[in-house]
């Protein structure tokens, strides 16, 4: 009977010791917006850096899509997040008190590229590309801020109509790489792409500009962001999420900004996305 006690107290004190640790973790995710398997290699060695610098053990946990990354905030599965800006908004209007705290230097002056089969005859210009109504079309995923949020603001804007309505069939991708594929590979005629990962794409060489190029872009809008729950300081200690954020903008080595590929991230707040929150809204995408 004593042994069983003893193993049963060795137990029970093997578990109390665990449960600190694992209580500890942090969890951070990022959108889909590129291959799943680069994206692991890339947010692994991130969470390594985080964890460093936080001094918590920090944990990157991949998601299938833009949905599941902010369903995997809303349930506390994750505490932070590489979101677009548009599931960026989601996020946070589905957990109060959670922030945008970091962006990537580029991410204020965000563009989408329109791109087209070079078979179309469609050619770069100034203004917005009218004889693409008619093409066939797709978007990223349906919860990207760059291939699907701001290309169909403008698509509305221009056509006065939605774009199933200006276009022959419409499509989603799913991820900007393979926006980029179907286009060049005749599959759709017309896209909408984050202008980032066409010009990655572009210099690894995946890109064949006798096929696919680049017919328009849209004016600036603010996009990815870091946003963080607003319940860690109660967690962690007073201060954290402030630690967090400085240790996102302190990130200098060049090896880990080209994971997003960012040359640098900024503090950033709530307010700056608001411009999203109107189009959302706008097109209906999204409630106030």
């Amino acid at each position: 009977m004593r042994r069983c006690r003893n193993k049963l107290l060795a137990l029970l004190i093997s578990l109390f010791s665990i449960l600190p640790a694992t209580a500890a973790e942090l969890k951070f995710t990022a959108i889909p917006d590129q291959d799943t398997a680069r994206l692991q290699q890339r947010f692994d060695k991130i969470a390594t850096y985080l964890s460093a610098k936080l001094n918590v053990p920090v944990i990157y946990m991949p998601v299938k899509s833009y949905a599941a990354s902010v369903e995997a905030f809303k349930n506390n599965q994750v505490q932070l997040a590489w979101f677009g800006g548009l599931s960026g908004v989601e996020a946070r209007q589905a957990v109060p008190g959670s922030r945008a705290i970091a962006q990537g230097a580029e991410d204020e002056h965000f563009v989408t590229y329109f791109i087209a089969n070079t078979e179309t005859g469609l050619k770069p210009g100034k203004d917005f590309p009218d004889r693409i109504a008619g093409k066939t079309f797709t978007f990223g995923s349906k919860g990207s801020t760059s291939g699907r949020l701001m290309p169909e603001y403008y698509i509305r804007r221009h056509f006065n109509k939605s774009p199933r309505d200006v276009f022959k069939r419409v499509g989603f991708s799913g991820d900007h790489s393979k926006t980029i594929e179907l286009v060049q590979a005749g599959s759709y005629q017309v896209g909408a792409v984050n202008f980032k990962v066409w010009e990655t794409e572009m210099k690894e060489g995946k890109i064949d500009p006798k096929k696919v190029t680049v017919i328009w872009q849209t004016p600036e809008y603010p996009d990815y962001n870091w946003t963080i729950r607003g319940d860690l300081d109660q967690i962690y200690g007073q201060g954290f999420v402030e630690k967090a954020q400085k240790a996102l903008v302190d990130m200098k080595d060049p090896d880990l900004l080209a994971s997003f590929p960012r040359a640098a991230f900024i503090p950033a707040d709530n307010t700056m996305y608001q411009p999203l929150l109107d189009v959302g809204t706008d097109i209906g995408i999204l409630q106030k």
